[in-house]
């Protein structure tokens, strides 16, 4: 990138305050010059300026001439040490996060506001209770209870010496198997109650800049707040003047969940613990049922705590969300605290109770796992319905044609949190289960069977199915694909005025180019196929395990030849194919923290992922957008005071989502001094699109009328960029110039004599429209700013923690 930039037309000091997109940049790539200097933040996130820039500040009369340059790098909040690779195996919990931000706006509708965001929690919950019933699965039931109590498979890994039943040691009693064996699920809920805890003391805990917690007008009727429910309504998006709500990333509270993550982290964590406290119970009830006395009587009394506080953690997660008309400073430290302490009490009464001596108590066949997961499975897929309900009553007032699959994005997206959560449960349960059980697939082979639940089994054999459903749609894709770009050959030569130099590779390739950045468009399409078909062979598959109580290989057994045949190679094919995508996801985490490329490019999927906060699931990755934010506001805050200079934020990809955010955040006299140049970005087309209420066309209109000015830049051949689609209003110029074309010249010229590359979502500003625009939106800032700063004006932001180094 080559951020020169030209002279404006008028003086005054200014401010160009850049921010990178997905995948991150070095100081030196945005500032174009080795020498750079940070000036304020840390190695997590800083600002940057040429050396020859520092003192900007202390003498802007230098600078009446050009704007002072400074960068934002914010990457290493995603992609920084090597133990953040690790977080892609939260990506179920990101995408269910996703699926809380993703509502259809909605005017006068609280009721249906909150239930949207309740569904979306308990989403949340079944898959925190999912992971740990996994756990349980493979350490419960396939390692302890039927490997150890088989005399063959004890027998063939020594490790399980000590616990095999046939030898009668101390712990070969069946209960004791299991409290060892529940160390595993355990540890892995107590991991993720420390990272969450870890996180949200560096993010969510810090509090934004002081001056966010000014007073602000109450949102509308469609708003959430800490007293009436679910937060982050859109509302009817704020303008100029001050006596009007704003919009809900513009409100005090929207980047500091504090109080929502903390209390549902107390309840993901009880939740957690009482899925391995219900396993340990279950094993011991089966065998106390038949004996009345004592040990039977308490644990009738285990399992009713444990039920009821089931019922308690449900209402926690149900009872509120989040908080964001204003600062919400409050902890419940009684429920942090108390819920998930009296959960592990639980557990260890629990486990006390089933390791207790049972005489004539031994092991056979399997834990109850198939109720268990089958039950997960009905729940699920009745939450995501009854989410695909309420997105449609909120969309069906205000229909936008641009939302994503008519506002059922937000159902489809939890439909495949709930997909890739079984992923990854049953396949490491299918990978367990054939270590254990030698060649054969699961549940496949002779004498006792070492396998997992048969709904798994299922499972995971309608995972090829669900792939050649998917070639279809792909396949259509691909044609349309090769049409359009045979269609847009000539749209290409007309606007390169290339009739006398003809060059058809040179044209194909511009046009391909132009019609697979147009896939993007599609992606809607291929989400719901993908959810739609889920949702129906996870029905499909639950009633096949129930009807025939087999696994797919044994349930056709007596059919015809080519239907047996077909049904054990697809639970054979599935069975590879679930556990070879769970080794991917550990394989490429392993590779990424060692590999800092390949972390580099997991980072892109944080980037997008995490920019928005944790209200549905507090075990996904942190929302480094609550750093990058306020430091932002900060920064333009800052620069406005103490220069009384112009400022133009620019932003390229998700920068421009960060730029957009951050400027919501000023206060009204800040933000109308402030121009914003977007380029390559997806704040319509994906955002726009996917996040209806909080980036639809009333906000981005909006924003268009409280910042000064606003200029967006884009290609046709750019994937992710596009329009926002902003038409001019009030006398304000539409926001979008004219499509860029790219590659800036078709062939070989005087100017350009080596053939200029297709860059697509890269290097903007390489592009001669890029400085011309910058100096038309500082040009007309210089009526809109003061040249001196004003004594008299008080301070409105702080500098805060999250930004100064």
């Amino acid at each position: 990138m080559s951020p020169a930039t030209p002279a404006p037309e008028s003086g005054g000091a200014a401010l160009e305050l850049l921010v990178h997109g997905v995948g991150g940049a070095t100081p030196q790539d945005m500032l174009d010059d080795p020498r750079t200097v940070r000036i304020t933040g840390d190695r997590t996130a800083a600002m940057y300026r040429r050396g020859e820039d520092v003192d900007a500040e202390d003498h802007p009369e230098r600078y009446a001439a050009r704007p002072v340059p400074e960068a934002y790098c914010w990457s290493n909040l995603t992609s920084g040490d090597g133990a953040r690779a690790l977080w892609l195996l939260l990506l179920p919990f990101m995408v269910a996060n996703l699926a809380h931000w993703m509502r259809p706006p909605a005017r006068n509708r609280p009721g249906a506001v909150r239930l949207y965001g309740v569904l979306v929690r308990l989403v949340a919950l079944t898959l925190t209770v999912l992971l740990t019933a996994a756990a349980c699965e493979v350490a419960l039931d396939l390692t302890a209870w039927q490997c150890a109590g088989t005399a063959g498979c004890a027998d063939a890994y020594s490790w399980l010496g000590f616990l095999s039943a046939g030898r009668g040691g101390w712990w070969s009693l069946p209960g004791r198997r299991l409290v060892l064996a529940a160390a595993v699920p355990v540890v892995l809920v107590g991991l993720l109650w420390y990272l969450s805890n870890r996180t949200w003391s560096a993010y969510e805990a810090q509090r934004p800049p002081t001056g966010y917690d000014a007073p602000v007008p109450e949102p509308r009727a469609d708003t959430e707040t800490a007293d009436s429910g679910d937060g982050g309504g859109a509302g009817e998006p704020g303008g100029p003047s001050a006596a009007e709500p704003r919009p809900a990333l513009g409100r005090p509270g929207f980047w500091y969940g504090r109080r929502l993550v903390a209390r549902l982290r107390a309840a993901h964590t009880a939740a957690g613990f009482l899925t391995v406290t219900a396993a340990l119970a279950s094993a011991a009830a089966r065998h106390d049922s038949g004996e009345p006395g004592a040990l039977a009587a308490l644990g009738w009394a285990l399992r009713a705590a444990v039920a009821v506080l089931c019922v308690l953690v449900v209402w926690v997660v149900c009872r509120r969300g989040r908080s964001e008309s204003r600062l919400d400073l409050r902890v419940e430290h009684a429920v942090v605290s108390w819920l998930p302490a009296a959960s592990l009490a639980l557990l260890v009464l629990t486990a006390l109770h089933t390791g207790w001596s049972r005489p004539g108590w031994t092991s056979s066949g399997s834990l109850p796992g198939d109720a268990v997961f089958g039950a997960l499975t009905l729940v699920q897929g009745g939450l995501v319905v009854a989410l695909g309900v309420v997105a449609l009553l909120l969309q069906r007032p205000r229909r936008d044609p641009r939302t994503a699959l008519r506002g059922l994005g937000g159902p489809a997206v939890a439909m495949l949190a709930c997909a890739l959560a079984g992923v990854m449960s049953g396949g490491v349960a299918q990978r367990v289960a054939d270590w254990l059980d030698g060649p054969a697939t699961p549940g496949m082979g002779q004498g006792p069977r070492i396998g997992p639940p048969v709904l798994l089994s299922w499972q995971a054999s309608v995972i090829p199915v669900l792939l050649l459903l998917l070639l279809v749609p792909a396949a259509l894709l691909a044609v349309r694909t090769l049409l359009t770009a045979r269609r847009l050959r000539q749209a290409v030569e007309d606007d390169y005025g290339a009739a006398d130099e003809r060059d058809p590779v040179r044209t194909g390739q511009i046009a391909s180019g132009r019609a697979r950045a147009g896939l993007t468009d599609s992606a809607p399409v291929l989400v719901g196929v993908i959810s739609g078909a889920t949702l129906l062979l996870g029905a499909a598959s639950v009633a096949g395990a129930w009807a025939s109580g087999n696994v797919p290989g044994r349930a056709f057994d007596g059919a015809h030849p080519a239907i047996a045949s077909l049904a054990s190679a697809t639970q054979a094919l599935g069975s590879w194919m679930i556990g070879f995508g769970f080794l991917l996801f550990v394989t490429w985490g392993r590779r990424a923290y060692r590999d800092a490329s390949a972390r580099r490019t997991i980072g892109i999927l944080w980037d997008v992922g995490t920019f928005w906060p944790r209200a549905a699931h507090p075990f996904a990755p942190p929302c480094y957008a609550e750093r990058a934010v306020p430091d932002l506001t900060w920064r333009m805050s800052s620069w406005t005071r103490a220069t009384g200079g112009r400022l133009v934020i620019s932003g390229h990809s998700q920068g421009s989502v960060l730029a957009a955010a951050a400027v919501w955040q000023l206060p009204p006299a800040t933000r109308g001094r402030v121009a914003l140049l977007t380029y390559g970005s997806p704040l319509e087309r994906l955002y726009g699109r996917w996040f209806p209420a909080y980036f639809g066309p009333e906000a981005l209109r909006a924003l268009h009328r409280t910042v000064d000015c606003w200029s967006n830049l884009h290609r046709a051949t750019d994937p992710i960029g596009g329009p926002v689609r902003v038409p001019a209003e009030d006398g304000r110029p539409a926001v979008d110039a004219e499509v860029l074309l790219d590659p800036v010249a078709y062939g070989r010229t005087r100017r350009h004599p080596l053939p200029e590359p297709i860059l697509g979502h890269s290097d903007y500003q390489a592009d001669p429209a890029f400085a011309q625009r910058r100096s038309a939106l500082l040009d007309r800032l210089l009526t809109a700013m003061p040249r001196q700063r004003d004594p008299n004006e008080t301070s409105d932001q702080g500098s805060s923690g999250r930004s100064s180094g």
